[in-house]
């Protein structure tokens, strides 16, 4: 198969500016390191100010990929999530079924190791959450429990049971 060529945009938010740039510049290096990946042209954008946001920042990167096969191209899709993708070359792709086969079964094994992960989170979380609400079951009551609660404790009349 011929190699293929893309563009890809990369975008990255984070704070504060400076490592927004380290960040952003670290993903395209380590992306031109990813075998049978090479980066032909790149630019990073310096990063701007996130509208209605006191210390948010956001860049993005513009780099043209030479692939060496379809299964590169997955592997940035999957590995590093870009903004957008094109295509540029070749127009046509031609597989055969082994080929086809091989880059379904690589999609599937990586899509079974993301729903493994997502569910270990999700175990993990759980049991967070169990253990919290053992030791601040305050932060699990509703909020007309909580200001009903508050206002007990606020008011200065405070009804005392006592025997008459």
């Amino acid at each position: 198969m011929a190699k293929l060529q893309a563009n890809i945009i990369l975008e990255i938010l984070g704070r504060p500016q400076e490592h927004v740039t380290e960040a952003l510049n670290g993903i395209v290096a380590k992306l031109g390191t990813e075998k049978g990946v090479k980066i032909l042209d790149k630019t990073c954008h310096e990063p701007l100010p996130v509208q209605d946001s006191k210390d948010l920042f956001t860049s993005f990167a513009e780099v043209m990929l030479e692939l060496d096969s379809l299964e590169n191209y997955l592997l940035v899709l999957f590995g590093y999530m870009p903004a957008n993708i094109e295509l540029i070359a070749p127009e046509k792709i031609t597989l055969s079924n082994i080929d086809l086969n091989d880059l379904g079964n690589k999609l599937v094994q990586r899509l079974h190791n993301y729903d493994a992960i997502t569910k270990k989170v999700l175990v993990e979380h759980d049991i967070v959450l169990k253990k919290l609400q053992e030791v601040a079951p305050h932060l699990f009551q509703q909020p007309q429990q909580q200001a009903a609660q508050q206002e007990s404790q606020d008011s200065p009349y405070r009804y005392h049971k006592t025997k008459c």
